[in-house]
């Protein structure tokens, strides 16, 4: 899957920004706050080939590409934002 197009990064950053669970982003500039965006969906980008590669075969070969990335949002979520 390719990285998003400028224009869905920009709606992304917009979305985030007003986001309440990241509570206060004080000490970035929406600039600041977009290169994070970017770099992220690069960094996803260019590690799709190895999350895939982490899978168990069965689940390498039968989940599609929306259900992979649901699964990481899952782990993601109990991961890092349980509690939150």
């Amino acid at each position: 899957m390719a990285v998003l197009d400028d224009l869905q990064r920009a709606e992304l950053a917009a979305e985030g920004m007003r986001d309440r669970r990241l509570g206060t982003l004080a000490n970035m500039l929406k600039a600041d706050w977009r290169a994070s965006v970017d770099a992220a969906d690069t960094w996803l980008n260019s590690n799709a080939a190895s999350f895939n590669s982490a899978l168990p075969v069965t689940a390498r070969n039968n989940l599609s590409t929306g259900q992979k990335a649901l699964l990481l949002v899952f782990v993601i979520t109990k991961r890092y934002l349980s509690g939150v």
